[in-house]
C-alpha cells in the first residue's frame, strides 16, 4: 500500500524497530505540519493509508472528500480529532487501538517529572548556574505531601504508585463510577470535590477529553486550591474551562505545570502559561519517548498489515467494507 505519515517531526519513526514492519510498503514521511486541508490533500493525494501522529492533525470531510485513493486510517488511543462519519462517508476505513490495558507509562512518569520539576525549582535553577550565579531560591520537599488525582484511570494510578513510592500521601476523585472503583480498590476517596482541591498540595489531571469533560474543571475549583498548591495537566487542555487556569496563575496564588495548550504547537510567547513565573510549560511531550513511539507504532503499523492481509483490527467504523 502506498502509506503516509503525518506529523513525525524529527523523523524518529525510520530509526524505530517498528519501522521494519512497513517493509512491503511504498512509505512516505512527512516531517512537518500541513494544518491547511487543501494543500494537505495535494500533498498525500496518493495515499492508500494515512498514519497519524495521535491528534496533532485534524482529520475532516474537507480533507477527506478531496482522497479519492484513500482506504484506510491506522492510529492509536482516542480520536477527537477525527471526523468517523465523515470517514464512513468517504469509505475510509478508521482503525486505532485503545490499548485498554496499557496506561501511557511515559506519560505517568512525565507527570511525575513535572511535580518534581516544579517543587524543586529545576528549571530555574538550572538557568541561574547557566547564567553564572549559583542558588536562585529554596524548593520544597513532596514527602509527606498530598497527591490529588483527577481521574481513576490508568495513568493516573501509575502516578499514584510512582507519588507513594516518593513518600506522598495520594487522594482521589473521579466521576461517580470512577470514585466507586477506587473505594472498592481500597482507595482514598475525598470526601468532596471542595475538600479534594483544598487539601490537595498537588493537583493532577487524568481525564480522557469528551463532551462530557469539557470544562469540567472550573474556576471555583482552581480558587479552592491552597496557596502555592500546584495543578499539572498531562492529559488535555480542555478539561479545563477556558481563560480559567490564565485567571487564575495571574493572580499569583496558585502554581501550574502544563503539557497541553488550547492551540498547539503553541506559538504565542506572550502567554501567560508560557511567561508566568509560578508556570513551568513543556510542548506536550507527554508521550513523546522513543520507546513510547515503538509501542504505539507497533501497533498502528500491524493494523496496516492486517488490512493489507484482508483482515482488518481494530476497527472503528466497522460499516465500511472495502
Amino acid at each position: 500500500m502506498k502509506v503516509h505519515i503525518l506529523d513525525d517531526w524529527f523523523d524518529t519513526l525510520r530509526g524505530l524497530p517498528c519501522f521494519d514492519e512497513l517493509a512491503d510498503h511504498d512509505v512516505t514521511v512527512w516531517t512537518d505540519h500541513e494544518p491547511d486541508p487543501e494543500k494537505l490533500a495535494a500533498r498525500v493525494q496518493d495515499a492508500e493509508a494515512l498514519v497519524l501522529f495521535r491528534e496533532r492533525t485534524k482529520i475532516g470531510a474537507e480533507l477527506l472528500t478531496r482522497l479519492p485513493n484513500l482506504q484506510l486510517i491506522s492510529q492509536r488511543s482516542v480520536y477527537p480529532h477525527i471526523d468517523v462519519q465523515a470517514c464512513t462517508d468517504n469509505g475510509v476505513m478508521l482503525c486505532s487501538n485503545m490499548h485498554s490495558d496499557t496506561p501511557s507509562y511515559a506519560a505517568a512518569e512525565m507527570t511525575l517529572s513535572l511535580i518534581l520539576a516544579s517543587f524543586r525549582q529545576i528549571p530555574q535553577q538550572v538557568a541561574s548556574i547557566r547564567a553564572g550565579d549559583w542558588q536562585m531560591g529554596v524548593g520544597r520537599t513532596l514527602r509527606g505531601r498530598t497527591l490529588g488525582l483527577y481521574g481513576y484511570g490508568r495513568i493516573a494510578q501509575a502516578v499514584a504508585g510512582y507519588a507513594e513510592a516518593i513518600g506522598m500521601n495520594v487522594q482521589w476523585w473521579a466521576s461517580d463510577a470512577g470514585r466507586a472503583r477506587a473505594q472498592a480498590d481500597g482507595c482514598n476517596v475525598a470526601e468532596s470535590r471542595e475538600a479534594f482541591f483544598e487539601t490537595s498540595d498537588v493537583v493532577s489531571l487524568h481525564v480522557r477529553l469528551k463532551p462530557t469533560t469539557k470544562g469540567i474543571i472550573t474556576a471555583a475549583d482552581l480558587a479552592a486550591m491552597a496557596p502555592r498548591s500546584l495543578l499539572v495537566n498531562t492529559s488535555r487542555s480542555g478539561l479545563i474551562a477556558p481563560g480559567v487556569l490564565e485567571a487564575e496563575i495571574a493572580r499569583g496564588r496558585i502554581h501550574a505545570a502544563v503539557d497541553v495548550f488550547d492551540a498547539e504547537p503553541m506559538r504565542d510567547t506572550h502567554n501567560i502559561l508560557l511567561t508566568h513565573q509560578n508556570v513551568l510549560p513543556t510542548p506536550h511531550i507527554g508521550y513523546v519517548t522513543e520507546d513510547e513511539f515503538d509501542l504505539q507504532f507497533s501497533d498502528i503499523f500491524d493494523q496496516i498489515n492486517a488490512y493489507a492481509a484482508g483482515d482488518p483490527i481494530h476497527v472503528i467504523n466497522p460499516e465500511v467494507v472495502h
